[in-house]
């Protein structure tokens, strides 16, 4: 099923069940549905969190290069963990990622660094892929 057709069939269903609810026919509600849904939106909130950690992590060593530590490299490592089991869990969230997760990164990253914010890119130079590799470790 495509991306689209997901998330068609998704907010069909969460419609229905709203629909379902407000008229009080709460034996008819699809409560496995609204389960998985509420469990990708709690997986997505953390996705969103830790990528956000992830891409400031990355900016900060390709930016500091001078000041590489191994809690660095343990902090890279362990979001890369928890990121790939979140989308092991719910691999559709891997298409929900927007730009906002970059900005968000950006804010940190300049917040944890003292650095002004316009030293970054403004658009994400790392593929998701890329900052997902265990091999990967941005060059200053």
């Amino acid at each position: 099923m495509s991306n689209l057709a997901t998330v068609y069939e998704q907010n069909f269903c969460l419609c229905q069940n709203t629909k379902l609810l407000r008229e009080g026919r709460v034996a008819e509600i699809d409560r496995e549905n609204i389960a998985e849904d509420a469990m990708d939106k709690s997986h997505h909130c953390e996705l969103v969190i830790r990528l956000k950690i992830l891409f400031a992590h990355l900016l900060r060593w390709q930016f500091q290069s001078d000041r590489h530590s191994f809690s660095w490299k343990t902090g890279i490592v362990r979001q890369r963990h928890r990121i790939g089991q979140l989308l092991e869990m719910s691999p559709n969230l891997k298409h929900r990622i927007g730009p906002k997760v970059y900005r968000k990164a950006v804010e940190y990253a300049a917040a944890t660094t003292g650095m002004p914010e316009s030293v970054f890119p403004e658009t994400c130079p790392y593929a998701l892929e890329e900052a997902l590799d265990k091999d990967f470790y941005p060059a200053a």
